[in-house]
């Protein structure tokens, strides 16, 4: 062998020897990313640092009666089974999937278990998106920051909440259209058993097909304008389009519920305007917020990005774009949504834009020090069972709910009304306004909480027991109208709970009400 080939091998080997190395840098820089990503919730977020105020979430419970009931009874439910102002009248557990992974979790490891699900959820949402971002650009430091970005605008909907699962299916959707973008397009038919989980799910299945239908429809054009650049879809792709939506759309009716499933999202949109109206996080963006300045960041730096390196888009990204940010605006809880269709596309903006650290140039002992640190820092954070017991003892008045019988007609504040769910004590609401709306109990509790008509709607529901928030105006209605005593308080984290009963043979007046100068409940 002469000693050019000699040279040529050797050249070889040091180049494979190279490569070698700067994958495993590469790599190295992800285990520190993931770790550092999956840690920051722990630390940062409200429901999930030592606050921990995932325990407030009043959903959770009546999800996890529901979870209990499936398992218990062996069927779905049809019929609304806890508040007795609406019991026996029809209803779905349209999130019944999504229920189940809490369910096993507080049953293996109690408030650990649900703990545990939460963090993994949210921390599950962060990574896709960072590796998505990743797909598109090979470069994990502009990931990490966007990722970081997309964290804040997640804390909207951080606890244990049903939605978030829909969420990750959601990054799936969008992950087989990058792929398909990228020439890939075998992964399209995993959309059709993607919805048929997605819809067991959440409602947010919806937002899928809406995106599937803009994907498909924005693509029908060929474009050379400005910014916009692209070929449209050949016959050929088209048809495999129109095929695997029309599948997916027969997918959503694998379900326990049928039609009705699928018309859940649009009876919330058209037909629970007053449920809408007084939930939170379906208001407006308020750019005071730490999320709403967030938005305004993220929108900033995408438009810096394109203006120092401007790049070709594709129609459907930029409406996926306007989309995406005009839901945030319009209700708060679209900022995930938000954070989820965009923050991708804005790792590729800004490692275009910005001359970053190659990944191979990372240190991987170094990588590696940092993601053992941010194991441990999880580990550390992680809450005992002690320290959650005491937190929902502080959050939820448990002695008050554990005096209230089955015989009893007690009126409740809404947030309490899940927890009575799960300790299988009846109430007059909770949480699951779509219920109480479509029955007209949600317009009666608003006046009763609010002081307004309070004592003809309690003698209309039969009320002969409340529980109630000591700030509230219907609180300071009942203490000072004869017929009613208090049997029973309790100290909770938002302030004192009052326990009432109505003396019997007493009648209370009723039609004018005493002044409260508490002003109109939340």
């Amino acid at each position: 062998m002469d000693s050019t080939t000699d040279r040529g091998i050797v050249e070889s080997q040091a180049a494979v020897a190279d490569d070698s190395a700067a994958t495993k840098r590469v790599y190295s820089r992800h285990l520190m990313n993931m770790a550092l990503l999956m840690m920051i919730p722990v630390l940062l977020a409200s429901t999930l640092n030592r606050s921990r105020t995932f325990l407030v979430d009043p959903d959770i419970w009546w999800h996890l009666a529901d979870a209990r009931f499936l398992l218990v009874n062996h069927h779905f439910i049809h019929t609304d089974p806890y508040a007795f102002t609406v019991v026996g009248r029809p209803w779905i557990d349209w999130e019944w999937l999504s229920e189940l992974p809490f369910w096993f979790g507080f049953k293996a490891f109690g408030l650990r278990g649900i703990y545990l699900i939460t963090w993994l959820l949210l921390a599950g949402n962060i990574l896709f998106v960072y590796w998505r971002g990743y797909w598109m650009t090979r470069r994990a430091d502009a990931c990490l920051w966007t990722s970081a970005i997309a964290f804040i605008l997640m804390t909207v909907n951080s606890g244990p909440r049903t939605i978030e699962f829909a969420y990750l299916a959601m990054s799936a959707e969008l992950a087989i259209f990058e792929a398909a973008d990228r020439g890939d397009k075998r992964w399209l038919w995993l959309l059709p058993p993607l919805f048929c989980l997605w819809i067991n799910l959440h409602g947010m299945w919806f937002a899928g097909i809406v995106l599937f239908g803009l994907y498909i429809g924005f693509n029908l054009f060929t474009v050379h304008l400005g910014v916009f650049e692209q070929e449209a879809f050949s016959a050929a792709e088209r048809r495999r389009l129109l095929k695997v939506l029309g599948v997916s759309m027969a997918a959503l009716f694998i379900n326990p519920y049928g039609w009705h499933l699928l018309w859940n999202p649009l009876d919330m949109a058209l037909n629970q305007k007053v449920s809408v109206a007084q939930i939170a996080e379906w208001q407006p963006l308020n750019l005071s917020t730490l999320e709403g300045r967030t938005v305004v960041v993220a929108i900033a730096l995408m438009v810096v990005c394109n203006c120092i390196k401007g790049r070709k888009w594709k129609l459907y990204e930029m409406a996926f774009v306007f989309l995406a940010w005009y839901a945030a605006f319009a209700h708060v809880r679209f900022s995930y949504f938000a954070a989820v269709l965009t923050t991708p596309l804005l790792a590729r903006d800004l490692a275009r834009s910005f001359n970053m650290e190659k990944d191979s140039n990372t240190i991987p002992w170094a990588n590696a020090t940092m993601a053992v640190a941010a194991v441990g820092v999880i580990l550390f954070m992680f809450p005992s069972k002690a320290a959650l017991d005491k937190m929902l003892d502080m959050m939820f008045p448990k002695n008050l709910i554990a005096q209230i019988q089955p015989s009893w007609r007690t009126f409740n504040w809404d947030y309490v009304g899940g927890m009575m769910a799960f300790d299988e004590k009846p109430s007059f609401i909770d949480s699951r306004f779509d219920s109480f709306e479509h029955a007209g109990v949600m317009q009666d509790y608003g006046l009763m909480v609010q002081g307004h008509n309070t004592l003809d709607l309690m003698n209309k529901y039969h009320i002969d027991h409340a529980l109630l928030k000591e700030d509230l105006s219907v609180t300071y209605l009942l203490e000072h109208t004869p017929g009613w005593q208090i049997i029973g308080r309790e100290k909770a984290w938002e302030g004192e709970y009052l326990l009432f009963a109505k003396v019997p043979g007493v009648q209370a007046a009723s039609g004018c009400t005493p002044a409260s100068p508490l002003g109109p409940a939340r």
